[in-house]
């Protein structure tokens, strides 16, 4: 089994999964019955033992706190990350409105979270079948994430943050770099889903084809313009906690569901590299 493999099966399962489309049952309005949210992966590789995940392990990254690939699977040979394109549909309909998300970014939110779930578990059934050991951190029990400070909670000097970053590890697998708005730029845009996987079935690595943390941003300002909460600033970058309050009113407004996604829709980065960082 290589990559190609991997790719294939993964687009295979986008397309035809149930779990990628909202049903007419669980539609929030008529128009987003039958909605595909996601369209055919890209899929980039690291190697388990690549200096990079230890340099995530600083207080410049993302701390002590973050597991390396050995941490999770001591057998671990490689990192398989995948970058799941949201829809034309979702991306279109998010534009719309400048303050609110639209009826399928909530779905692609939600929803697209469950749909997350069932691919990666299937993924590793493949592996497994193959006869390859594997974890996917964000399903595993030792995985945690915070948002704000929470003294009464685990891990209470930590705030936005996690012990396995997917837009992190997407960037050691050579998958983008990452944009003003923190989220990270692919070859498909940055309007999407991460995923992550470790396993001990050896994969060649991809290149990465950048330098910089920030190499494919333009520094356009677009998504600073977009943003509703005025979380995002030329100057001082983003406003993790500005960002999170104005989640909660999604979440007050949409419950159960929230969202926002306007610094990734409707801008440069959306679903391609800028040209000018070609």
């Amino acid at each position: 089994m290589n990559k190609t493999d991997i790719c294939t099966i993964a687009a295979k399962f986008v397309e035809a999964s149930e779990y990628n489309y909202v049903s007419e049952k669980i539609a929030i309005t008529p128009r987003a019955a039958g909605l595909k949210m996601f369209e055919a992966p890209i899929c980039g590789v690291g190697l388990a033992t690549d200096h990079y995940f230890n340099e995530l392990k600083k207080s410049t990254a993302i701390g002590e706190h973050f597991l390396l690939p050995q941490q999770w699977l001591p057998e671990a040979k490689s990192v398989i990350s995948f970058f799941f394109p949201l829809s034309r549909k979702v991306k279109i309909t998010n534009n719309k409105d400048k303050v609110w998300p639209s009826d399928e970014w909530l779905h692609a939110r939600i929803e697209g979270e469950v749909f997350i779930h069932k691919f990666i578990m299937y993924m590793q059934s493949i592996l497994q079948n193959a006869g390859y050991k594997s974890i996917a951190p964000s399903l595993d029990d030792r995985f945690w994430s915070k948002f704000a400070f929470n003294s009464a909670t685990e891990h209470p000097k930590s705030s936005f943050t996690s012990n396995w970053s997917e837009r992190h590890v997407a960037f050691i697998c050579g998958l983008g770099t990452f944009g003003l708005s923190k989220g990270l730029i692919t070859l498909k845009g940055m309007a999407g889903r991460f995923t992550s996987m470790i396993t001990d079935l050896e994969l060649t690595s991809d290149i990465r084809n950048y330098q910089g943390t920030y190499e494919y941003c333009t520094l356009c300002g677009a998504c600073a313009a977009k943003c509703p909460a005025g979380a995002i600033s030329l100057i001082k970058g983003k406003d993790h906690i500005a960002c999170c309050e104005f989640l909660s009113k999604t979440a007050e407004k949409y419950a159960p569901r929230y969202g926002c996604g306007k610094c990734q829709t409707g801008v440069p980065c959306e679903s391609k590299i800028p040209l000018s960082r070609k």
